[in-house]
């Protein structure tokens, strides 16, 4: 089979003229129907999906919240203007040592040899050996864990 492909000459298309030759065939064109229209959306009120709080977060944001508010101490579990230690504030946010607070005070001291080496045996030690800024530091990382464990 013999075909020629080279210099055939062929000549470029006018679409114009294929336009006007569609017209003259029927001028009255019928339209095509128009995609039918999308059902008009109620807008939803946007609402962010509510997070729990866990018991062991609640016991170590309540605790936070009451050093902040009544001043934190060392030496011992009140001082004589109502401040506490690290553990007198867990006890005072827990209400008793039920199951968020041994929790929270293993987060707790968890973090505290996270941050200040494995030494550390009990929260009154490490708290009594460290600087406000020391301890709030250790607090902040436990509560942020606890949020981010969700417990």
């Amino acid at each position: 089979m013999n075909t020629r492909t080279q210099n055939i000459g062929f000549t470029p298309i006018d679409q114009d003229l294929y336009e006007k030759a569609f017209q003259l065939l029927d001028p009255n064109p019928i339209p095509e129907p128009a995609a039918p229209a999308a059902p008009a959306q109620v807008p939803l009120t946007a609402t962010l999906p509510m997070r729990l709080t866990g018991p062991v977060e609640k016991v170590l944001t309540d605790a936070l919240n009451f050093l902040d508010t009544h001043g934190w101490t060392r030496y011992s579990l009140i001082n004589t203007e109502g401040a506490r230690c690290s553990i007198g504030a867990l006890r005072a946010a827990a209400g008793s040592r039920n199951a968020a607070y041994c929790d929270a005070g293993n987060l707790l001291l968890d973090e505290a040899r996270r941050q200040h080496g494995k030494k550390w045996q009990t929260i009154p030690s490490w708290n009594d050996c460290h600087s406000g800024a020391e301890v709030r530091s250790v607090w902040e990382a436990a509560l942020g864990r606890a949020q981010h464990l969700n417990i």
